[in-house]
């Protein structure tokens, strides 16, 4: 056969944990299409598996390490040439995986994303890389080669601004991860959602560990406030959308620029994960005790209308039934429109590992359900009160009769999906059209086009 007739490798992703990993998988696959490697429509239909995995909680490890064997039986069974598994897992236990899965023919880690075609094509001509990791801590910031390669399945994409962490909080391992908090450029980003935007993308989600802390690692002055005011000035039709943040680096200057943008939605992701200032400080996260107090208050008042999500853990060392009964009732009160609810893990190389007091897991399970039961309370009674009012919905699929959609309150993922009936039957995905709020089931909203 000559060459030119060779069947290129085909790579097919398995990506696992939160959208950050999502933009490195995008990223790899970007990499993959420099170098003419194909990319597979699934992972069966693939000649190599790349498992981009989760190592941040035990069930995201579970679920990492079930997809990797997965994997493994499928080449095994003569499926595919080889498996690569990539990411957070990988940077975090290193050689210690080769033991567990004998299987995997390379490991990458997160610092060595540009290098994913040279290891592609080292395990389909049936060689063993190993483990391809750096040593030290992961340092550097990646953007993505073909911003418009995008793994979300729809009219959307996520903007990763920054990569690492430099916040301490006893029960994360992100930092040893991840690395150092460092931002990148606000002109490559920019650049880089105007691409998105010219290709049709209508919603733009800016990610990191901490979005609130853009630019604050960087001498060129660069802020969040400063990005958003540049994103906020591109022509087109498309929302923005800022996730996660630590709840004490909410200025002013941001809650006045959500009140006067065109494109960014009213929507805050704020973490607070605790309400008593004992477990906050127990949990490294004192700066945020005077924060949380009356955190939704002050939105609310500075943004009328902004749409509010948190996530809360439960279970930490420590805790007892009187700092739970402080949550629960702070939960009631603060009325959150959208709230993930966490049962602490003991993670290694962190501050709280060697804690003592761990509620038993029952107790910290219980907890969870009834923080998630009041939360559920506040949700229904949020969606009785949407009934009735006007809003936009960003079309994403039709199913049967309706349309699956989006609504500025409603975050990827994490917020639940709102059904459209009424809509014109010329209708595509990506289309923003005006509708009328008609109640909701659970986390999910219905709504009748106008």
């Amino acid at each position: 056969m000559r060459a030119a007739e060779i069947k290129p490798v085909s790579v097919g992703f398995i990506s696992l944990g939160c959208a950050k990993n999502l933009v490195d998988s995008q990223v790899m696959a970007g990499y993959l299409k420099r170098g003419r490697i194909v990319l597979a429509p699934s992972p069966e239909a693939a000649d190599v598996i790349l498992v981009n995995t989760c190592a941040f909680i035990e069930p995201a490890r579970e679920e990492a390490a079930e997809a990797i064997l997965s994997a493994c039986a499928y080449k095994n069974e003569g499926g595919c040439r080889a498996v690569i598994v990539a990411g957070c897992m990988v940077q975090r236990y290193r050689e210690r995986l080769q033991e567990v899965f004998p299987d995997v023919d390379a490991f990458l880690g997160v610092d060595e994303l540009e290098r994913v075609g040279e290891i592609v094509s080292l395990v389909a001509a049936g060689r063993h890389p190993g483990v391809v990791v750096a040593p030290g801590e992961a340092r550097n910031l990646y953007a993505p080669l073909y911003p418009t390669l995008l793994f979300t399945g729809g009219p959307f994409a996520y903007l990763k601004i920054a990569e690492g962490c430099n916040h301490r909080c006893a029960y994360c391992a992100i930092p040893n991860i991840r690395g150092r908090f460092r931002s990148r450029g606000a002109d490559d980003l920019v650049e880089e959602a105007r691409g998105m935007v010219e290709a049709g993308v209508k919603e733009i989600n800016l990610i990191s560990q901490d979005s609130l802390l853009y630019g604050a690692d960087r001498q060129d002055g660069a802020t969040l406030t400063g990005l958003l005011r540049r994103l906020d000035a591109l022509d087109g039709e498309f929302w923005l959308r800022v996730l996660y943040g630590y709840p004490a680096g909410v200025t002013d200057e941001l809650l006045a620029l959500l009140n006067g943008a065109r494109h960014i939605c009213r929507y805050l992701d704020l973490p607070v994960q605790h309400s008593h200032p004992d477990i906050l400080r127990a949990m490294n996260r004192g700066k945020a005790v005077d924060a949380i107090q009356e955190l939704p208050q002050r939105l609310r008042q500075a943004v009328p209308g902004v749409v509010l999500r948190t996530t809360c853990l439960v279970g930490f060392p420590g805790e007892t039934d009187e700092h739970f009964a402080h949550l629960l009732e702070y939960v009631r009160q603060a009325k959150f429109d959208h709230l993930g609810v966490f049962v602490y893990s003991p993670e290694e190389e962190t501050a709280a590992f060697e804690m003592a007091d761990v509620p038993d897991p029952e107790v910290a399970a219980s907890r969870r359900d009834r923080l998630m039961a009041a939360q559920r309370a506040v949700v229904d009674e949020r969606a009785h009160a949407l009934a009735g009012s006007l809003d936009t919905a960003l079309l994403l699929r039709r199913e049967r009769r309706a349309w699956i959609a989006r609504l500025p309150r409603q975050a990827p993922e994490v917020d639940g999906e709102t059904r459209v009936t009424g809509v014109p039957p010329d209708a595509c995905p990506g289309t923003f059209i005006p509708v009328r709020m008609t109640g909701g089931k659970a986390y999910d909203l219905k709504a009748q086009a106008i």
